[in-house]
């Protein structure tokens, strides 16, 4: 008969907490250096430290600034020499917009784009606009229209208030 010793360890609660603790420091500092370390191999690194600010995601990648002032905006649209197209979600759209604009609403570009925009040549003044300082769509919708080869895309960041609060032309969907 063989008999087994067991030493046995007894560890404090306090003991067994701090090697709890020690130990998940060590499995997070582990993951924080293997995440880094991937990051370093990747093609596409991710930037440790960068610019998120507002100014410097209105930067296209080849330098250009995407927005427009409202003051321009107003000028090609008095000029009818821009194209204005809303980013919103049909609904929105339909309580009012930008008179003359479409309705690009950027959750159905892949469905309503080639509808759109069939008739715009890609030298075309075109404004997107969708409603609040940190509206994404919008600049989402720009970025897409910029990729698909259109040269002449513009933000009015924040344009359907904006618009608004300067009384200048909008209109609504007929409630029929």
């Amino acid at each position: 008969m063989f008999i087994q010793f067991q030493e046995k360890t007894s560890k404090t609660p306090g003991q067994q907490f701090l090697q709890s603790v020690w130990q998940c420091a060590a499995m997070f500092t582990l993951a924080v250096f293997l995440g880094f370390s991937i990051n370093q191999f990747r093609d596409s690194r991710l930037p440790l430290f960068d610019d998120w600010s507002m100014e410097t995601r209105l930067i296209s990648p080849s330098g250009v600034r995407l927005d427009i002032s409202l003051i321009e905006a107003k000028n090609l649209f008095s000029k009818q020499t821009a194209i204005m197209i809303d980013a919103r979600p049909k609904g929105d759209y339909e309580k009012g917009h930008i008179r003359g604009a479409r309705s690009l609403p950027w959750h159905e570009v892949d469905q309503r784009f080639m509808a759109v925009t069939k008739d715009i040549s890609v030298d075309t003044p075109i404004i997107t606009y969708c409603d609040g300082e940190t509206c994404e769509l919008s600049h989402n919708l720009t970025n897409f229209l910029l990729d698909l080869g259109f040269t002449n895309v513009r933000i009015l960041v924040n344009g359907w208030t904006k618009w608004q609060n300067a009384d200048l032309p909008i209109e609504k969907e007929d409630a029929n």
